[in-house]
């Protein structure tokens, strides 16, 4: 028997898990929630048919498709409206707003980030980061061992980047430092986010946050089509009072859907034609029901699809062996025996879902049954999360407030607001004309003929004159000497003007109440602020409505959670492991390789936002100024650009000019040691092209030396030969001399003796002339030579050696 407390109609939660599994238990959980939900006590709408009516008024709003009954009976008089001829279609000035705040968070980038936070992976993550504290603390002893030895002493796997101090390794491990299952688990969420389409879902989800102030996603698994990620319409959503708006503490949850009954069949194959025959005669409210034309969908049936959190009892028995072991065996939580020496009872209590299904208004369940595939987190595995991920970002008490019924009395006011200038602007006539008919009879064109009335209003209007007489014919004065005068007719211009000052007025309310100011929207630019101030009010729009991004964000990161839980299951069974499997890139082996170790790791999930536009700017300005101080490079602003965490691009924009300046002052050192070394050089090569010059000099003079020794000793030789030679030619020439002055002296005795014989014969020859001269007393007598007897003769001085 199933026993309640008095104070709610839930079933007691304490009681043994079979009465909890139970189908009577389940009947009176599904009874319960259909009490809260679907029973009006006070005579009015039941909760799920205001809300579900409150957010359709909601959607109909944002949609620029309410209701205009009430703007036909502000101006109807007695319900009358056979007097006005109005376009009565609602101005949908509300989606304008609507879609810049949607548009803006859909567009809004974000980069899914895994963090394996298990004992194993913050052991080899704190391992990565000794080893690089090790290796920078010994660096020197390390490149000292490596040269010695020809072997790799490092410890980190690239010891050529190695961070040089603690903030350089924090740095570095934020930035570059990935475990592959890290890794896997990003890729196989992104895939399954891919695979749903969540690019569409989150849309959906973001425009109910947007108008409905709450928004749901669904995240499930199943062996045909695996992990799912589905949209939820808050408009069917049922769940327990809670005050939290990311609703952590509900302890059930659950969503209406209209079935039909092939549909039901084929959901729950154990139905008889019996109880299909029942189940079709509850096809729910029409307050639900309805269609967007009015039409109730009776072919159909609600079918509330719930979980209910609630708890079990694990009991286990701890048995001591012969041996002296422990021996543990898991009990039934009715175990309770009496206290024994030979073992003990240990028991703890863990969360768990059951699952339900019943038709509305019918006092059965379809279905009720403890969860498969519960997700648990790693880290408190007595804990178990829901499938439902629910936020409402401003909600107090329970009631749900967003950023469309805000101002939708806005909306209201400036539909009255167009209604009324349709009223007056169909009352509006064009200016007239008076024409005297008797003031036109005294005119004479001269012509004979008299002015008409036709022919009067013809030359107004074609050239703006008339002809008057301000006498008439008999002489008096003509009181109709203007035959013609133009009416002044109340336009209704300063009606008009009121009215559009009436639209404006509100029109700006709804931004004052929104947040989304004209910066946000560019509807009106302001020509005289500066581009700075316009992105400034644009920055504080977006801050107006940051709470609805981040209920998106939260959505998001608790559906990866989901997912990241949900693997371990997809990887149990065969098809949803080869699909998973498949779905990864098949170039990343190691992913491969580590999708079956995802289920023993843990795993942190977070959001990494990509910048606004402000802060964006700042981070660019920056980069700016070090790109032209010559801080960075080229590199390093493409690098920084591409990391979407602006405190990490900051501190690595630091870390860069750090090493910037650092590389800086090491090419300077070596520019000046390069220097030095090129001085030292050239004075070495200086001095040493002076030793070479000194030492070709002194060649140059032993060889000269040495050409002149050899000059001079074959200069003696060639004397010596020349002396040989002039001595054997001189001994030649001595014994030709020889040989000629014993020639000569032989002539030469010959000629004395011959010259003797001649101054003998002279003599005589004189003597006898002087006998002659005596003896026939002649005159005197010249004997001198007349020159014909000299010989001309020669020395041999003329040959002596030189």
């Amino acid at each position: 028997m199933v026993y309640t407390n008095y104070n709610s109609s839930f079933p007691d939660q304490v009681v043994p898990e079979e009465v909890k599994s139970s189908y009577d238990y389940g009947l009176q959980v599904g009874n319960a929630v259909e009490n809260e939900w679907f029973r009006s006590n006070r005579g009015g709408l039941e909760r799920f048919t205001a809300n579900f009516q409150n957010f359709n008024r909601l959607k109909l709003y944002a949609r620029g498709e309410q209701s205009i009954q009430k703007y036909k009976d502000e101006l109807a008089i007695n319900g009358d409206l056979s007097y006005l001829n109005l376009d009565w279609k609602p101005v949908p000035i509300l989606s304008k707003f609507v879609d810049i705040v949607v548009n803006g968070m859909t567009d809004k980038g974000y980069e899914l980030k895994s963090f394996a936070q298990d004992p194993y992976s913050i052991k080899q993550r704190t391992d990565f980061a000794m080893a690089a504290v090790r290796d920078m603390e010994n660096k020197n002893t390390i490149e000292t061992l490596n040269a010695a030895l020809g072997k790799n002493f490092y410890a980190s796997p690239d010891p050529a980047n190695l961070p040089k101090d603690q903030n350089e390794l924090d740095l570095y491990m934020q930035l570059n430092y990935k475990q592959s299952v890290e890794i896997a688990e990003e890729e196989l969420i992104s895939n399954v986010l891919d695979y749903n389409k969540y690019s569409e879902v989150k849309k959906r989800v973001a425009y109910d946050l947007t108008v409905l102030g709450i928004g749901a996603v669904k995240t499930s698994f199943n062996l045909s089509e695996g992990i799912t990620v589905d949209h939820v319409d808050p408009a069917s959503l049922v769940y327990s009072y809670t005050e939290d708006p990311n609703f952590e503490d509900i302890y059930y949850v659950g969503e209406v859907k209209s079935m039909s009954l092939s549909e039901v069949k084929r959901l729950f194959p154990y139905l008889d034609d019996a109880q299909l025959e029942e189940i079709q005669k509850y096809p729910g409210s029409s307050n639900y029901t309805s269609n967007w034309w009015g039409q109730d969908q009776r072919d159909q049936v609600q079918i509330l699809f719930f979980e209910y959190k609630t708890y079990h009892d694990q009991v286990f028995k701890i048995k001591k062996t012969d041996q002296g072991l422990e021996k543990v065996l898991e009990k039934p939580d009715t175990f309770n025996p009496p206290p024994n020496d030979n073992f003990e009872r240990v028991s703890r209590s863990i969360e768990v879902l059951y699952t339900g299904a019943k038709v509305l208004g019918m006092n059965s369940m379809l279905d009720w049954r403890l969860s498969e595939n519960m997700s648990r987190p790693y880290g408190d595995v007595t804990k178990v999360n829901m499938n439902y991920a629910i936020s409402a970002p401003r909600m107090y008490k329970g009631r749900i407030d967003s950023l469309v019924n805000r101002i939708t009395g806005f909306a209201d006011m400036i539909q009255l607001t167009h209604l009324k200038l349709q009223q007056v602007m169909s009352r509006m006539v064009p200016d007239g004309v008076y024409v005297d008919v008797d003031g036109l009879s005294e005119v004479d064109l001269g012509n004979g003929t008299t002015y008409n009335p036709q022919e009067a209003l013809n030359m107004y209007f074609q050239t703006g004159s008339i002809v008057g007489r301000s006498m008439t014919q008999d002489g008096d004065p003509n009181r109709g000497q203007v035959p013609i005068q133009e009416l002044q007719t109340s336009s209704g211009m300063a009606k008009i003007q009121s009215l559009i000052q009436t639209y404006q007025y509100y029109l700006q309310m709804i931004r004052d109440v929104t947040g989304l100011n004209e910066a946000r929207d560019g509807s009106q630019p302001d020509k005289n602020a500066l581009v700075g101030l316009q992105k400034l009010a644009a920055a504080n729009s977006n801050t107006a409505t940051k709470h609805v991004l981040q209920s998106l964000m939260y959505l998001t990161v608790r559906a990866a959670e989901n997912i990241s839980l949900r693997a371990a299951d997809a990887l149990s069974f065969p098809l949803t492991k080869e699909a998973l499997m498949g779905s990864i890139n098949q170039f990343n082996i190691a992913t491969l390789e580590e999708i079956d170790k995802l289920s023993i790791h843990e795993f942190g999930i977070f959001l990494e936002l990509e910048p606004d536009e402000e802060e964006q700017q700042k981070l660019e300005q920056n980069i700016q100024v070090a790109l032209q101080s010559g801080q960075i490079g080229l590199e390093d602003a493409i690098d920084i650009r591409e990391i979407k965490n602006i405190k990490l691009a900051n501190q690595y924009l630091k870390f860069r000019q750090k090493v910037k300046a650092e590389e800086a002052q090491a090419a300077q050192q070596a520019n000046i040691q390069a220097q030095a070394q090129a001085n030292a050089a050239a004075t070495e090569k200086a001095a040493m092209a002076e030793v070479q010059k000194d030492q070709a000099m002194a060649q140059t003079k032993v060889q000269i030396e040495q050409a002149k020794t050899e000059f001079e000793i074959k200069k003696m030789e060639q004397e010596a030969l020349i002396k040989k030679q002039l001595m054997a030619q001189e001994f030649e020439y001595n014994m030709q001399l020889a040989q000629a002055r014993a020639g000569i002296e032989k002539e030469k005795e010959k000629e004395i003796e011959n010259r003797k014989d001649e101054r003998a014969r002279i003599i005589g020859t004189q003597q006898s002339e002087m006998i002659s001269q005596r003896q026939n007393d002649e005159l005197p007598k010249n004997f001198e030579s007349a020159g014909n007897d000299s010989l001309g003769g020669f020395g041999l001085e003329q040959f002596e050696p030189r």
